[in-house]
């Protein structure tokens, strides 16, 4: 599902908003009274199982469902292959959420003077804004197209139309018999335990996980994304009941864009191992960790004709450096009700990186490419620094490290309701450039947030939901009065029926 773009205007709220958010947070609450719950559309129409089977709480997995899903989307019966499916079995699900929102931050306002049309300067402003809106669209289609041989396909749109290929991949599964042979390739979702295309969160800045998207203040580097689906081939393995998991991918460095658009032969690998032992009452236990390594482009070779400033030629990227993302995950159940999750993280970037450079590609924020990067007076694109033969570095730049981490606790009352609750925290250890405020960039993301499907049903599922996020992070935000830079605090407060079919 292609999270809700932040809109950033904000001012101060009127009383009667705030009002209006409690109301429609009780009417949202209590609408779906004394209705059953059933499963998840696509798959429960060819397996007839409850949603709860898969799914603390749709779209997230419970243990069962990770299960599923590593099986290939496979029960390993004999209703596996769709040769055996009625004629008229079509695994499709479209999802989309009308929501209702409030987004306040600060913003960089022009200043008159009375009786002077022109802006005598700019000053730091808190902008709120409310009204109803939409999310993307997606449709969902995937299973088996013969036995241990399974797809997946999902179109999406933002929330104007616009379409692109969020996932396309095919699979070998359980090659030679074996659970320890799968093959993926295509563009895909890593095998991150803690799902964020199978997110609870909605909101602009609680909807991704800042863990996983986090990049220095003026740092080159978009390749290291892990929320971000990426293209390449995955082997995954696991043993028969999948309390052991192992994945390796090898990874184009483009961040998921499709055309060779960046680097000619820069490539990324991701590797994950997990485990997981049962605690008898509290629950099926599970830890790992992680490795996102790679190198990606810095000089592009460029075409300058026309009179356009020094433009980028797409796939030409050279002058390869080296990037990592590596930490340890959790999932952890405290009885049937509670569970915890949790992604830590240690990030470096090369130098190069860390001073602008590697980034020649302005995109769509849905994984597609929009243009090449060119010279900003030649073109509102994006910022392009380009590593060209004798480019060096200022004196003392170093490697931007940082530390990060995604707690997220849930709470399931039953099959129907849960409560959630998120924080995460992105710490820099190291500026690029000496000097550098120790905090500029920090991050703390906060959200909290319910969700309650009163019916899902082997045709459709539908859910209430509510949300508040508040996100803070320091010295990147506009200019006061005395030309300083602000702390970035903005919030957001978020209702909406979210509905599949």
């Amino acid at each position: 599902m292609r999270m809700w773009a932040q809109s950033r205007l904000c001012q101060k709220q009127p009383r009667v908003t705030s009002v209006l958010a409690v109301a429609f947070a009780l009417v949202f609450l209590l609408l779906g009274a004394n209705q059953s719950a059933s499963a998840l559309p696509a798959f429960a129409r060819k397996y007839g199982l409850r949603c709860s089977a898969c799914h603390e709480s749709w779209p997230a997995l419970n243990n069962f469902g990770l299960k599923f899903r590593d099986n290939g989307y496979q029960l390993m019966n004999e209703r596996d292959s769709p040769i055996w499916q009625n004629p008229g079995y079509w695994p499709v699900t479209f999802r989309i959420t009308p929501i209702w929102h409030r987004v306040s931050s600060l913003n960089q306002v022009d200043v008159y003077t009375p009786g002077n049309p022109t802006p005598t300067g700019s000053t730091a402003q808190r902008i709120t804004s409310s009204g109803f809106d939409l999310s993307g669209l997606d449709f969902h289609t995937g299973g088996t197209l013969e036995k241990n041989i399974s797809f997946y396909v999902l179109p999406s749109s933002d929330s104007t139309g616009a379409f692109h290929f969020e996932s396309v991949n095919a699979r070998l599964d359980n090659i030679g018999g074996s659970p320890w042979l799968n093959i993926r390739l295509g563009r895909f979702e890593l095998n991150n335990l803690l799902s964020e295309k199978r997110t609870l969160w909605l909101t602009g800045n609680g909807g991704i996980y800042q863990t996983y998207h986090f990049i220095p203040v003026g740092d080159g580097n978009i390749f290291g994304q892990m929320g971000d689906n990426q293209f390449g081939l995955e082997y995954m393995g696991h043993s028969v009941d999948d309390k052991t998991r192992i994945s390796a991918s090898l990874l184009s460095s483009n961040d998921g864009n499709v055309g060779l658009i960046t680097g000619a032969n820069s490539y990324s690998g991701f590797f994950t191992f997990d485990q997981a032992f049962d605690a008898g009452k509290l629950g099926m236990e599970r830890v790992g960790a992680y490795a996102f390594v790679g190198d990606a482009a810095t000089y592009y070779l460029t075409n300058s004709s026309g009179g356009t400033g020094a433009v980028p030629i797409p796939g030409s990227g050279i002058g390869n450096k080296g990037f990592s993302r590596v930490g340890f995950y959790g999932q952890f159940y405290f009885g049937p009700h509670f569970d915890v999750n949790v992604v830590t993280q240690h990030g470096e970037d090369n130098a190069w990186f860390g001073q602008g450079y590697g980034d020649a590609i302005a995109t769509d924020g849905n994984g597609g490419a929009t243009a090449t990067c060119s010279n900003p007076a030649n073109g509102p694109t994006c910022p392009f620094l380009n590593n060209t033969p004798g480019t060096t570095l200022a004196a003392g730049s170093r490697a931007p490290t940082w530390n990060g981490y995604t707690v997220e606790a849930r709470y399931v009352y039953s099959p129907q309701l849960i409560f959630k609750a998120v924080y995460e925290a992105e710490r820099m250890s190291q500026q690029a450039t000496p000097g550098t405020p120790s905090n500029l960039g920090n991050i703390n993301n906060y959200s909290i947030g319910y969700r309650y499907n009163p019916f899902m049903s082997s045709r459709a599922g539908f859910a209430y939901f509510g949300e508040f996020n508040l996100f803070h992070q320091d010295l990147t935000g506009p200019l006061n009065s005395a030309g300083n830079p602000t702390n970035v605090n903005t919030s957001e407060l978020l209702f909406g029926m979210d509905f599949d079919f």
